[in-house]
């Protein structure tokens, strides 16, 4: 992928250096604090126990971290390799990417596009969805808008799931973004809806697999705008890593069979199947999974 001259994003967000980010949870915890502070003004006890809150945050401890079990904590600043740099310079262009083709497709649909932010973090995470490990792998939280990403994650993708390449790395990113597609159109919503409504975990899996396969899908109608950006090999780097990162791909390593009830992503087949189908007619309407 030709990235290196493309723009950057303004939307992300980067805490990598703090080891931890508390995304949306930090607001939310201040948000918390204001009803508990009034109460605790009403009494001689509470205002003690106010006093004794502003020293200990004076001192480096942060009271908020008792309101969702010590996450967030403050930790020692880390150092960012020039590799981890270079990795946050392709994401922040990839995203770029993203928007630029997003909202030309819906102006073309008469929608206005939100451009989402992007949270770059290590080990761990507090979003507007809770709070979260890198082992989770990327999500995107239609709560706070906001994709997270451990870059951590495109190591795994190499060396775990045998998925090297600029481009296997940029779907992982397309395919999170595709999640804020379907959040603007209403279809996590519609989706989260049926979920709730399944009369047993398999179906619910079922309706989650095709929000994961529309999402890849979404990628596929993203790299079919590239034109002068893609290399030769890209798009098989994406489909590459699209079938590693398939269910049945996954539950085959990891315990040697596979159980196709609790697919919530897709068999490495249909994930290919629809990335192809985005890429090849570029639109809205290509991404129909049934949701």
């Amino acid at each position: 992928m030709k990235w290196q001259d493309l723009r950057r994003s303004a939307n992300v967000e980067d805490f990598r250096s703090s080891g931890s980010a508390r995304g949306a949870g930090g607001r939310g915890n201040a948000r918390m604090l204001f009803p508990i502070a009034k109460f605790l003004l009403g009494t001689k006890i509470g205002r003690i126990v106010l006093i004794v809150g502003v020293v200990a945050y004076f001192f480096g401890f942060n009271p908020l971290s008792l309101l969702d079990g010590g996450q967030t904590r403050q930790s020692a600043p880390q150092a960012i390799s020039a590799k981890d740099d270079e990795s946050a310079q392709f994401v922040s262009a990839v995203l770029a990417q993203t928007e630029d083709v997003w909202r030309k497709l819906f102006k073309e649909n008469s929608r206005e596009y939100v451009e989402p932010k992007l949270v770059l973090f290590r080990n761990s995470v507090q979003s507007g969805c809770g709070y979260a490990q890198s082992q989770m792998g990327p999500f995107y939280c239609p709560t706070d808008q906001k994709v997270y990403l451990d870059l951590g994650f495109f190591d795994e993708l190499r060396s775990r799931h045998d998925a090297p390449g600029d481009f296997a790395q940029a779907y992982v990113v397309a395919h999170e973004i595709g999640h804020h597609v379907q959040n603007l159109l209403g279809t996590l919503g519609k989706s989260h809806t049926a979920k709730q409504a399944a009369v047993s975990k398999t179906t619910a899996n079922a309706v989650q697999v095709k929000v994961e396969l529309q999402a890849d899908c979404y990628a596929g109608v993203w790299a079919h705008y590239l034109d002068g950006v893609l290399e030769e090999g890209d798009i098989e780097e994406a489909l590459n890593a699209a079938s590693a990162i398939g269910d049945d791909a996954l539950q085959k390593k990891a315990r040697g069979y596979v159980t196709p009830d609790a697919f919530t992503h897709g068999s490495s087949k249909d994930r290919t199947k629809w990335f192809s189908l985005g890429y090849k007619g570029g639109k809205l309407s290509s991404c129909q999974t049934g949701i």
